[in-house]
C-alpha cells in the first residue's frame, strides 16, 4: 500500500507504515519495521500533540495528520549543499566503496564499517526537522554532513560515522552570545532530543538515534544512526537531495 492511500492505525503493517515511522523519527521514534504497534502509536500521538497542537491526540494517522507531516517538510526544507562532501573527488555522497569492509579489528561493527552509503540516512534528516520545529526561534545549519573516505584520509580521520550515517547541527548565535552560551544551548538541545526524540547520548543501546556527548561535541549537536542494525541501514533509506528525502506522494485518504 502506498503512503497516503489509507488511514494508518495500530495493528496495520506495510511499507506505508515504514515510511510513517521514518518521517516521525524525531517524535519519540521507533524501528523501521513496518509494524504499527504501541511504539508507532506513541510517535503519532507525540506528533499530533507537539506539532499539530491537539489536546487529545488519537494516534490514528488520518488525512489531517498526513497533511501536517507534509507541512513539516515544507516548513523545514533541508539544504543539501550543506551536506555534500567537500573533497572534490566523490559525487558529494561518496563513491559507494567498501561495502562489507571494516577497519582492522572491527569486523561486523557498524562504527568500523567503511562502506560509503549512497547519501544521508533519511531518518536522521527527518529527525532534525523535528528538532527545528521544537525550537523555531533558533536558526540552524549543518556544519558537517557527508565525509567520504577521501576526505577522511585528507583530514587524518578514522571515523566512518559521516559516511552517510550522521550530521552535525550548528546554531547561529544571537548578538552578544559567546562560547559559554553556545555550550549551554547545545547541552539543552541534547536534553531536548533525549526527551522528545528518544535519542541517547553515546552509543550504548542498539537501534537508537545517538548524540555525541558534550566532551566530544561541545558547541554543535552530532546526531547519528550508527547503532542501528544493518536491516535499518539499507541503501533505500538514504538520499542525496530534497526530492529523495521528502518523497512526496499524493494523500488520497
Amino acid at each position: 500500500m502506498a503512503y497516503g492511500d489509507r488511514v494508518l492505525q495500530q495493528g496495520l503493517k506495510g511499507d506505508d507504515v515504514v515510511e510513517l515511522q521514518l518521517r516521525l523519527a524525531g517524535y519519540r521514534g521507533t524501528l523501521l519495521d513496518g509494524d504499527f504497534g504501541s511504539g508507532t502509536e506513541l510517535q503519532v500521538k507525540s506528533f499530533q500533540r507537539d506539532y499539530m497542537g491537539l489536546s487529545a491526540p488519537s494516534g490514528v494517522v488520518d488525512r489531517a495528520t498526513f497533511l501536517a507531516i507534509d507541512e513539516l517538510a515544507s516548513r523545514f526544507p533541508i539544504d543539501f549543499a550543506q551536506l555534500r562532501c567537500p573533497c572534490g573527488v566523490c559525487t558529494g555522497f561518496g563513491q559507494g566503496r567498501f561495502r562489507g569492509r571494516y577497519m582492522p579489528g572491527g569486523e561486523g561493527q557498524e562504527k568500523f564499517h567503511r562502506y560509503e552509503y549512497p547519501g544521508i540516512h533519511r531518518l536522521i534528516l527527518w529527525a532534525a526537522r523535528a528538532l527545528f520545529a521544537y525550537q523555531p526561534n533558533i536558526r540552524f545549519s549543518f556544519s558537517s554532513g557527508y565525509r567520504c573516505a577521501v576526505e577522511n584520509e585528507r583530514k587524518g580521520r578514522t571515523t566512518t560515522n559521516h559516511h552517510g550515517k550522521a550530521v552535525d547541527i550548528d546554531t547561529v548565535l544571537a548578538p552578544g552570545m559567546g562560547k559559554r552560551e553556545d555550550l549551554e544551548r547545545c547541552n539543552a538541545l541534547r536534553s531536548l532530543l533525549v526527551e522528545k526524540s528518544n535519542a541517547q547520548i553515546g552509543w550504548l543501546a542498539r537501534n537508537r538515534k545517538s548524540l555525541e556527548p558534550s566532551d566530544i561535541a561541545p558547541t554543535w549537536v552530532h546526531y547519528d544512526v550508527r547503532e542501528y542494525e544493518s536491516k535499518y541501514l539499507r541503501d533505500e533509506f538514504f538520499c542525496r537531495d530534497l526530492a529523495g528525502l521528502d518523497r512526496r506522494l499524493p494523500i488520497t485518504v
